[in-house]
């Protein structure tokens, strides 16, 4: 298999499941089910997965893939993502508010003043709801909420997202701080 041109992450291995070479996978899709219906799932690495067999448990799909026929084999994949070339995924039409995360990586996060606050170069969520991870010249990454109050538009043709840096913890707003905190008491000295 060639390298993906534009790979979209589908599925992470976790663990294996039982002895018959089953693995537990983190699936990105809405039916965890459906992770099958893309053909063949491709590591970044160049392997290709076929799945024979999927279904459904709690927070994972339990897959086999040819040629993967015993717990040693599955436990070799834990940890590799899983992923098919972009072209794969079905052309339906998205509601205003979905996206791909494979299609917001890249954007450049600007604020009404056009100021740069970096370019996507992640989107993660640790259960609390999606982060997007920006990445500038010279600075560290920083998560911001991917919430309507922090990411106020997305504009895919010109590759950029406008956000409001108050909302996204990236400024700090000195007028709204001192208001909600309310006036300052009176110092008091030594006489």
């Amino acid at each position: 298999m060639a390298k993906l041109e534009n790979p979209v992450l589908m599925a992470t291995i976790g663990g294996a499941q039982g002895l018959r070479g089953e693995v537990r996978a983190k699936t990105y899709t809405s039916d965890p089910t459906a992770l099958g219906d893309y053909g063949n799932l491709h590591s970044l690495d160049g392997r290709s997965f076929e799945i024979l067999e999927i279904r459904e448990a709690k927070n994972v799909a339990i897959v086999r893939f040819r040629g993967i026929n015993d717990r040693n084999a599955a436990e070799a994949l834990n940890g590799l993502d899983l992923y098919i070339e972009r072209d794969n995924l079905p052309d339906q039409e998205l509601e205003d508010d979905e996206f791909f995360y494979a299609d917001l990586e890249g954007l450049e996060a600007v604020d009404a003043n056009g100021t740069g606050y970096g370019i996507v170069s992640g989107i993660y969520d640790f259960g609390a709801g999606d982060l997007l991870e920006l990445k500038g010249p010279g600075k560290r990454p920083v998560l911001i909420p991917f919430s309507e109050t922090a990411v106020i538009e997305i504009d895919l043709e010109n590759g950029k997202i406008l956000i409001d840096p108050v909302a996204a913890g990236l400024v700090d707003d000195q007028e709204e701080v001192a208001k909600l905190k309310g006036p300052k008491p009176p110092r008091r000295g030594k006489k």
